[in-house]
């Protein structure tokens, strides 16, 4: 059996990303900060299909708690499948602000940083050791990366970072054997930021070549192939899952 470790699994792109994963054999360690119960909900649904998962918290955000977390990890992974190594690592933790640059805050501006860029890089460091040959890390971006809507700056400009980051660490860990991918949903169902209102909704899809926004799973299904063979000849790449929003 393989093992992933998906970040902010407890709900929208994460939870259905860890889903899918078990689905297709891994056995899954998704990570909650607030959302324990969520947590518990998605290990529950995985486990009433026959599939494996834990789930463990950790603030992304918090750099100082990764030593401590890679050791509850290991300590867990043991005991629940007498393993330590990981096959998989899917950086997805995160949250919305939606704000003019004038109106940003340094607080808000940190906190952004520390989850979506500091965060993934400095937890991807901590537990490179246990990452396996032939094994791959997802990093999950957006199209605001490449579609500017006000309002999200400090979000994009991070994304973008941890994009350029995915190429960074394929190279470096390519003499590992480890791909590096990024994912980049477009307008998708979730409860990041708020959600979706109707109007909103109705804004996006019709920015978007197929009418529609996305619902989680069909980003799940892209991350999920990435981290299995089928993804085996994919490194380095950003791929959009945004169904051709603002083509």
């Amino acid at each position: 059996m393989k093992h992933v470790l998906i970040t902010g699994g407890s709900r929208g792109i994460g939870a259905s990303t860890a889903i899918e994963c078990a689905r297709r054999g891994f056995g899954v360690i998704l990570t909650w900060n607030n959302q324990a119960e969520s947590a518990q909900s998605v290990v529950k649904s995985i486990q009433a299909s026959g599939g494996k998962a834990i789930a463990m918290k950790l603030n992304v955000g918090d750099v100082g708690s990764f030593d401590e977390f890679r050791a509850a990890l290991e300590r867990v992974m043991k005991a629940q499948w007498n393993t330590t190594g990981l096959d998989g690592l899917v950086n997805n933790a995160g949250y919305g602000l939606f704000n003019p640059i004038e109106a940003v805050t340094e607080e808000q501006f940190n906190g952004l940083m520390n989850v979506h860029l500091k965060g993934p890089f400095f937890l991807t460091q901590k537990l490179l050791p246990l990452l396996r040959r032939d094994s791959c890390i997802v990093n999950i971006t957006s199209a605001t990366t490449r579609v500017a809507t006000a309002g999200v700056a400090p979000y994009a400009a991070f994304k973008g970072g941890l994009e350029v980051l995915s190429r960074y660490m394929a190279k470096e860990f390519g003499e590992r054997g480890i791909r590096v991918n990024a994912v980049s949903p477009g307008p998708i169902r979730t409860e990041l930021g708020g959600g979706l209102n109707d109007e909103f909704e109705s804004l996006l899809a019709s920015q978007t070549a197929l009418g529609r926004v996305g619902e989680p799973h069909e980003v799940a299904r892209v991350i999920a192939s990435l981290l299995t063979d089928d993804g085996g000849w994919i490194n380095a790449q950003s791929i959009e899952v945004a169904g051709g929003y603002n083509v």
